[in-house]
């Protein structure tokens, strides 16, 4: 297992859509904050990204499916993470990138209203009290979303946690944010056509606990 993460760690590095910046580069002043698409996607599309992507099958998926949108998968983990960039990088996708930093970092990676969208897929819930601010919606993670998110920006959280989900719906709540679609059953409905992109990617372990009865949530909201 260890060989095989260094084997993955080392082809992550060739990639050229696959970033790793170390911490001083981060407070120095990361190259691509605020010029992505000028000077890496060399276009003016949306900008959308998937935070805690893990193996990145959103940020994949959805990327071959809006050729005109451009997409960002980030997480801590390269090894997982190189799933997707190897399998974007054989189809030679030209609107999709990777960065490995921890999420706590985000924001010194996208710059005043650079991104579109954010995407939230299973993250880890962190139910303890003391690890909220961890949450990838508490409202320490919605300030750093603010810092670089359009206005009208939209963020969607996917998760089998009903804590979390109970969680960010009173997070939008307590904020005035303006909560666009909720449920916690998202298959319940599936032909609901403002759930076709969110259902048209199931992740890896998704299918699992789809496969053990276990429901989804999902909730839509704009800040």
């Amino acid at each position: 297992m260890a060989k095989r993460k260094l084997q993955r760690f080392a082809e992550n590095a060739t990639f050229p859509h696959f970033f790793q910046p170390a911490w001083d580069e981060l407070e120095a002043g990361f190259p691509l904050r605020g010029r992505w698409k000028e000077d890496f996607f060399k276009n003016s599309n949306p900008l959308i990204i998937e935070l805690g992507c893990g193996k990145g099958e959103y940020t994949v998926d959805l990327s071959g499916k809006y050729p005109r949108k451009n997409f960002i998968g980030i997480d801590k983990k390269g090894a997982r993470m190189w799933r997707g960039a190897k399998t974007s990088h054989e189809d030679n996708r030209a609107n999709i990138a990777f960065v490995r930093i921890r999420a706590e970092s985000i924001n010194k990676v996208f710059a005043l209203s650079e991104v579109e969208e954010i995407w939230i897929t299973f993250p880890e819930p962190q139910p303890k009290a003391s690890r909220e601010s961890n949450r990838f919606t508490s409202p320490e993670f919605i300030e750093r979303f603010r810092s670089f998110l359009v206005p009208g920006g939209t963020i969607h959280l996917k998760t089998d946690n009903e804590m979390l989900y109970n969680y960010t719906l009173n997070v939008v709540k307590e904020g005035n944010h303006e909560l666009l679609l909720a449920t916690n059953n998202l298959y319940e409905n599936p032909e609901n056509p403002e759930i076709a992109d969110v259902i048209s990617v199931r992740t890896h372990y998704e299918k699992i606990w789809l496969e053990k009865g276990l429901s989804i949530k999902y909730l839509r909201f704009r800040l």
